[in-house]
């Protein structure tokens, strides 16, 4: 059974990390583009493969039941609640560029959410980087 979760943790975390950490880090040359239909689309794909990225918490959880008292455990969850929270205000700033750009009002073109999606983009890649330090070098026993 642990052999099945650690599949199912590793497979989520390549398959609905990777897409979504792509799909956020686009977004911001795509709202200087204007191009709203590029935009729905990397929001659809940042909504989808961000509940898929439960699984890799939900299955991580699971996996490591026996040791959640080991401090990188703990950091490693707080991270990714984080970067759950950052990844929500990333989605919310998608839904207002394309807002803002489909209204095609020259006055604003979507600056505020250019620059916080890169940024928290940028932030939540590093905290993946800095989970995955935590899990390959953690001490499970």
């Amino acid at each position: 059974m642990t052999d099945l979760l650690l599949w199912l943790h590793i497979g989520f975390a390549i398959f609905a990390l990777g897409p979504v950490t792509a799909a956020t880090m686009s977004t911001p040359r795509f709202i200087r583009a204007k191009d709203v239909n590029v935009l729905r689309y990397l929001h659809k794909t940042t909504r989808v493969y961000a509940i898929a990225a439960v699984g890799v918490f939900l299955f991580g959880l699971l996996l490591g039941r026996e040791y959640l008292g080991k401090p990188y455990l703990s950091i490693s969850m707080t991270l990714f609640i984080v970067a759950a929270v950052l990844l929500v205000i990333v989605d919310r700033d998608q839904i207002t560029a394309i807002r803002v750009l489909s209204d095609e009002n020259p006055d604003d073109d979507a600056k505020v959410q250019t620059g916080r999606i890169a940024a928290l983009s940028g932030v939540m890649t590093l905290i993946w980087l800095v989970i995955l330090v935590l899990m390959v070098w953690g001490d499970p026993y």
